[in-house]
């Protein structure tokens, strides 16, 4: 079991696209009300007094959509200049990002992750709900322009969708110095079109891009899951992220806070997980709520969820979909 020393912290569980993988058409989400959220004070003293003590230095910002976070960037800033903060970086569908991209990096934010499941508008739009192709490239544009590195897109791979996109996905790695990251398609946030269309597998993912390129392994990591490999003299690279293929709990070193305070320890299983919020808002010490996350990490190892169905049919361990957890 890996040290648990990243974060992911979900801002809000709204979003402004209705990605058909994670928050279809016709379904109903109960939203938070923003009085239930941690403010942006609260959650720079948890970040502060609770998880930094604890060892934790690698912070990744979430949503719903981040970028609609009121005060975000104060809020990038405060946490970036947080002694023990080795790392910050952020994941946005990318649509508000060309106003906000030289913003957030001059407060502090280095590293971003936004999402690109097409090059083409219309599979685009089929997948996001929204016609917003050409704003979400801009933001791409933009983010690169002002020296966010590494720059990544993520690309969930859905069959007979998208999934015949992945070598022009690809080859955005060649020429540029941006890493895709392509994931496996999971049932959280669309049980049905998961049932439906199954996922494809990193393997032969990597098989067909290594037919037309060629592919290397990289020495490239991240703080995540990703098996990262490259094409032949690429700038970028490309990585697979198996969490439906293959198995990665004993490799997890994350765990998840929600806008409304529940830290979660896996996200595929809400067992265990703790109101840090209510806690903190009942008078709870910091030594208290320190108390209270190091116990649970401590249970962190049973907890991940490790059946290969990840959550679907009878063992179901979540309620929440991806929109509302943060990924």
């Amino acid at each position: 079991m890996n040290d648990v020393d990243y974060l992911r912290i979900s801002l809000i569980d709204r979003c402004n696209f209705r990605c058909t993988y994670c928050m279809p058409e016709g379904s109903e989400i109960d939203y938070i009300h923003s009085a239930n959220m941690l403010t942006n004070r609260e959650l720079v003293s948890i970040v502060q007094e609770v998880f930094i003590p604890l060892g934790f230095s690698k912070f990744r910002l979430t949503g719903g959509e981040p970028l609609l976070r009121k005060e975000l960037v104060n809020l990038v800033g405060a946490i970036a200049n947080l002694t023990g903060v080795q790392d910050l970086s952020m994941t946005t569908n990318g649509f508000l990002l060309a106003h906000l991209a030289k913003p957030l990096y001059e407060a502090g934010l280095r590293r971003i992750n936004i999402s690109l499941d097409s090059l083409d508008r219309d599979v685009f739009r089929q997948i996001t709900g929204r016609n917003l192709w050409q704003q979400v490239w801009d933001g791409i544009l933009a983010a690169h322009a002002v020296g966010f590195a590494p720059l990544k897109l993520n690309v969930v791979v859905v069959p007979e969708v998208n999934d015949h996109e992945i070598l022009n996905l690809a080859a955005l790695s060649i020429d540029r110095d941006w890493h895709i990251r392509f994931i496996e398609f999971m049932p959280i946030g669309n049980d049905r079109l998961f049932s439906h269309k199954g996922w494809v597998d990193s393997a032969d993912l990597r098989q067909r891009i290594s037919d037309r390129y060629g592919l290397v392994p990289s020495n490239c990591k991240g703080n995540g899951p990703a098996d990262v490999f490259q094409i032949p003299n690429a700038q970028g690279t490309l990585g697979f992220i198996s969490q439906m293929s293959e198995c990665f709990c004993d490799r997890c070193n994350r765990v998840r806070l929600s806008a409304d305070g529940l830290l979660r320890p896996c996200l595929l299983n809400e067992t265990g997980q703790i109101d840090l919020k209510t806690a903190l808002r009942e008078g709870k010490s910091f030594a208290e709520l320190r108390m209270m996350v190091r116990e649970l990490l401590n249970l962190k190892a049973e907890i991940n969820f490790k059946e290969r169905d990840r959550g679907t049919g009878d063992q179901k361990s979540y309620f929440r979909t991806m929109s509302q957890i943060g990924g």
